[in-house]
This record gives C-alpha cells, sequence and structure tokens, in this order.
C-alpha cells in the first residue's frame, strides 16, 4: 500500500532496466519499487548491482493511483525516441 492505495505491477523486466526506468519515474515525480525475488527495493545504489546483486527480471511498481500517469509518460518517452532515434 501507499499512502492508502494498493501497488499495481507496471511491466517485467531485467533488473538493469527496471532500475533504469524507475529512475525515469522518479524523476517525473512518480513512487515506484521493484520487486526481486528476495525483497522489495525502492532504492538501489549503484554498488548492489555492479557487486553482483540480483539481475534477472523482476517486477516494477507503481501506486494505483499512478499507473495511468506513469503509463502515459513511458509511452510519451517510447514515441519522443522512435522519432529522435
Amino acid at each position: 500500500m501507499y499512502q492508502g492505495d494498493p501497488w499495481v505491477r507496471l511491466d517485467t523486466l531485467p533488473r538493469l532496466i527496471a532500475e533504469s526506468v524507475r529512475r525515469t519515474l522518479s524523476a517525473h515525480g512518480i513512487v515506484s519499487v521493484v520487486r526481486t525475488p528476495f525483497q522489495w527495493v525502492m532504492a538501489s545504489p549503484v554498488i548492489e548491482i555492479e557487486t553482483g546483486g540480483y539481475m534477472g527480471d523482476v517486477g516494477l511498481y507503481v501506486p494505483q493511483v499512478q499507473y495511468r500517469e506513469a503509463n502515459a509518460l513511458l509511452d510519451r518517452l517510447s514515441d519522443e525516441a522512435d522519432r529522435h532515434g
């Protein structure tokens, strides 16, 4: 729960990509967490990733109240990347 709201899975991604998306969401004011098979992670120090923390697929979750906003942001960023790439 986030301020009384349930969390919903936005996507399942390799850990490194999920961490990148999580930071992008955070930069735009959207709260998110990564769920590894072992724990929920709100912040991952780069050292944890570099030293061989779990790098497989993880769930990327956002509060349900921010789900639409998160999807819209990621769609917009993807469209922008397609136009420039």
